[in-house]
């Protein structure tokens, strides 16, 4: 159980760091570039899934895969699967509920996180 407590940790610090790059690309693209706010949100999801995979692999999961390209292709499968519902969850609180687009990715990475943990820790590093 400790373990388990220690491994969330980190889980949930390197995805803190990749919260930092999905927002700060989103904003970039979106604000500045002025690019759709659904390419802009799945650019800054991917790159920070990238990042978040090289220290899920590292230090999270701690993993020793020597197959890396086929470990962080299903990394990224697992991690379109949490875009789909990132973006959904983006859909459906900004455009339907009408909540503010920041504010409204906040609560879409709260729902992708489960999707993430659960995949990441039982198919992608196992």
């Amino acid at each position: 159980m400790k373990e388990s407590l220690y491994i969330l940790l980190k889980f949930g610090l390197v995805g803190a760091s990749g919260v930092f790059i999905d927002f700060g690309v989103t904003w970039l693209l979106k604000e500045k570039v002025k690019m759709h706010k659904y390419a802009a949100n799945s650019l800054g999801f991917m790159l920070a899934a990238s990042n978040n995979y090289i220290w899920n692999r590292l230090w999270t999961f701690e993993s020793s895969d020597p197959d890396v390209a086929a470990q962080y292709l299903v990394f990224i499968l697992v991690s379109l699967g949490g875009l789909a519902f990132n973006n959904a969850a983006l859909w459906l609180f900004h455009e339907k509920q009408k909540f503010n687009f920041y504010f409204s990715k906040v609560l879409a990475v709260l729902v992708a996180m489960f999707w993430n943990f659960i995949g990441y820790k039982f198919i992608a590093f196992t």
